[in-house]
C-alpha cells in the first residue's frame, strides 16, 4: 500500500525582528526531511483559498503581528476544524494578529509580553509525549520568556517558572489543543533562527510538534 505523501502550507511574513523568511527556509527543510511536500507562501493571499487550506495536512503560520481578514480567520479555522492540522512557535504563530480573539482561542492562547529576556529554565511535565520525548527533563534556555494567556483547556507538555512583579506561576511554553476534527501545537521558544542551531533538540521537539499536529489518515 502507497503512502499518502503529507502536505504542509508554510506562510511567513509580518515583523521581520523574528527572521520569518529564514525560519521559514529551515521548517521548509526540515519538513521536506521529514518526508513532506511543502507550499511557501510570503503573503496571507493563501488564507483566502479555503479549499486550498481544507485539502492540506498541515498549516504553519510564520508571521508575527499583521492582520487577518474575517474572511481569511473563517478559512483558517474551518480547515482546521475539519482535520488540518495547526502548528507554529513563538511569536510566528503566538503573535500574529492581535485582537483577533477567535485566532488566539484556535491557537490556544497569546503574546502578552517578555519583561525577561535572558537565562531561564523549561521544565518538561508530561516526558512520555512524543512531542516532547527528546527532550532533558529540565533544560536551560536563553531568550525572551514569554508570558502569554493561555487557554485552560490545553494540553500543557512543557512549562517555566516565571517570576514578575513579586509573583510566580508556571507559565505554560509548549502545549497541544483540540479544534474540531483537527490537532493544534504551539511552542513558545524559538525568538530567532540562530536559537535553534543553538538547541537542536529544541527544533526537533518543533518538528516533531508539527508532524503530531498533521492530519491523520
Amino acid at each position: 500500500m502507497t503512502m499518502k505523501t503529507p502536505t504542509a502550507i508554510l506562510f511567513h511574513g509580518g515583523w521581520a525582528g523574528h527572521e520569518p523568511d529564514q525560519c521559514a527556509d529551515l521548517f521548509s527543510q526540515g519538513l521536506r526531511a521529514r518526508g513532506f511536500a511543502v507550499d511557501t507562501f510570503d503573503h496571507l493571499d493563501i488564507l483566502d483559498q479555503a479549499d486550498r487550506l481544507a485539502a492540506a495536512d498541515l498549516i504553519v503560520p510564520i508571521w508575527t503581528m499583521g492582520t487577518i481578514t474575517k474572511a481569511q480567520l473563517e478559512n483558517l479555522s474551518a480547515a482546521v476544524r475539519s482535520g488540518v492540522g495547526l502548528g507554529g512557535f513563538h511569536g510566528g504563530m503566538g503573535d500574529a494578529f492581535r485582537g483577533a480573539t477567535d485566532y488566539e482561542w484556535l491557537v490556544g492562547g497569546h503574546f502578552v509580553g517578555h519583561p525577561h529576556v535572558g537565562p531561564y529554565s523549561v521544565q518538561v511535565v508530561q516526558p512520555e509525549h512524543p512531542v516532547v520525548a527528546g527532550l532533558e527533563p529540565a533544560f536551560d534556555y536563553d531568550s525572551e520568556q514569554y508570558y502569554l494567556l493561555t487557554d485552560p483547556g490545553n494540553d500543557v507538555l512543557a512549562t517555566t517558572e516565571y517570576t514578575h512583579d513579586g509573583q510566580t506561576c508556571a507559565m505554560p511554553v509548549v502545549w497541544t489543543k483540540r479544534w474540531g476534527q483537527g490537532r493544534v501545537f504551539y511552542s513558545a521558544l524559538g525568538h530567532k533562527i540562530g536559537e535553534f542551531d543553538q538547541h537542536p533538540k529544541v527544533f526537533e521537539m518543533t518538528l516533531a510538534g508539527l508532524e503530531w499536529a498533521t492530519r491523520r489518515g
